[in-house]
């Protein structure tokens, strides 16, 4: 059965639109500073390097539930110095620092922002969603079609184990920088993306070496403050290349005050929780002996899901230290005709931000009645439910053991002079494990964005 839902995506660049009269507009060359090959040759951007670390952030970067002033690091001051200097050149489509926000009344404390601009100032552009993992398509819109004036830099770690900034560095073409730009129809202060690898292409999927690279971008801007998400297709993402966002709020979000209870550790040291008394069901990561454990647990579970076409949400909080890791089912739900019209009627589109409880209000009238009831309803319609929920909790948690036990027979086997076997990749190798079964909706979703 094939179903259907048609979504019109928020414009995150100037230059995205449609294909048809934008070659048309080009006509015989490009002429608008790219990054693709015919003005990549000779760009220069600023570069950002950093440190590779083994140690999770200590706790001087856990957000404390206070007026407590944020730290300020060199990352942290020139992402906001860039971005603002691109608010200062006309570059966004509003200005979001005239959003009315408040604070809604009750206990979880969600978030309202009236944020018209972002609903009005779209254009309709359609690309296909019917399953998680969908191959790249250089006809649709992608970041290397973005102008390099929206760029603020390259971010990468540093050759010789130093934190270095270089005001107007070389752009390699052939090591494919990861780069940092500005959304340009921003939800908050600070609003960026992180496209790992940039010319390289990829689809929206997590692979462990991008997500590592979300995490050092989390550590090295030292702010608890600034959070990063990510939303698979079918959660929501409207761009199938691959990125992060990343945005500033002087507050803490509700998912972050949620109670959670233990639920495992795994090997090495990462423990994993869960979220309850929180209207949306997920996981919560933190610990490990290396901070490259606390990313491989949580890019192997994502990939699981990828690999069992299960839509998630991502957020990393705390500079790092924390993670939330949210399976949802809005789409399918919507899909089959499964949510009430008066949500739907919201247009609110509940991803990474909206599940966090930073709710991203597109009409006057829901900004006036928001409430902990209405907030809490939407949230509600975006969980898996228990049973499904504790099938997929299962599923991950032997995706995360298996893969440690990976690690530690390749270790035994590089021991005895062996090659090296491959990575874990996909659900073959997860699929070795007891039990594994596909967690998959019933239903086929087939989205049209």
């Amino acid at each position: 059965m094939m179903l259907r839902i048609k979504r019109v995506p928020t414009v995150v660049s100037n230059y995205q639109k449609d294909e048809g009269e934008d070659a048309a507009r080009r006509g015989g060359g490009c002429g608008r500073n790219c990054l693709q090959k015919c003005c990549i040759p000779g760009a220069k951007l600023p570069l950002y390097t950093f440190k590779r670390v083994e140690e999770i952030p200590g706790d001087k970067c856990v957000l404390e539930h206070d007026d407590n002033q944020a730290p300020v690091a060199f990352l942290d001051s020139l992402l906001l110095g860039q971005w603002e200097d691109r608010m200062q050149r006309g570059l966004f489509r509003y200005d979001v620092t005239a959003c009315e926000t408040k604070v809604i009344p009750g206990r979880c404390g969600f978030m309202a922002q009236l944020n018209e601009g972002r609903h009005l100032k779209k254009r309709p552009t359609e690309f296909r969603v019917d399953k998680v993992l969908q191959p790249f398509d250089g006809n649709k819109f992608n970041f290397t079609k973005v102008g390099q004036e929206e760029v603020l830099f390259q971010f990468d770690a540093s050759e010789d184990g130093e934190v270095q900034f270089f005001p107007d560095a070389p752009v390699d073409a052939d090591s494919s920088p990861s780069v940092v730009a500005i959304n340009v129809s921003p939800i908050e202060y600070g609003h960026v993306l992180l496209i790992p690898r940039i010319l390289e292409c990829l689809p929206q999927r997590i692979d462990r070496e991008s997500f590592l690279l979300a995490l050092y971008m989390a550590i090295e801007a030292g702010n608890p403050y600034f959070r990063l998400g990510y939303n698979s297709l079918g959660a929501f993402a409207t761009i199938n290349h691959l990125h992060f966002q990343a945005y500033y709020l002087a507050v803490p979000f509700p998912i972050e005050k949620a109670p959670t209870r233990k639920v495992t550790t795994l090997g090495d040291g990462v423990k994993i929780s869960e979220l309850f008394d929180y209207p949306v069901r997920g996981l919560v990561f933190e610990g490990g002996n290396t901070l490259q454990d606390l990313s491989n647990a949580v890019s192997d579970a994502c990939i699981f899901l990828q690999d069992n076409n299960i839509p998630h949400n991502v957020l990393i909080a705390d500079c790092g230290k924390r993670i939330f890791l949210l399976p949802q089912c809005y789409a399918e739900k919507q899909a089959l005709g499964e949510v009430s019209s008066e949500l739907l009627d919201t247009q609110v589109n509940p991803a990474v931000w909206e599940i966090s409880g930073h709710m991203v209000l597109k009409r006057k009238k829901d900004y006036e009645e928001a409430s902990e009831e209405n907030a809490w309803r939407l949230l509600a319609e975006v969980s898996l439910s228990e049973e499904r929920f504790e099938e997929v909790k299962a599923l991950i948690f032997e995706a995360c053991s298996y893969t440690l036990s990976e690690k530690e027979d390749e270790h035994l086997t590089q021991g005895a002079g062996d090659d090296k076997p491959p990575p874990l990749e996909g659900t073959g190798s997860i699929n070795k494990g007891r039990n594994c079964n596909m967690v998959s909706g019933t239903q086929e979703c087939l989205v049209l964005q």
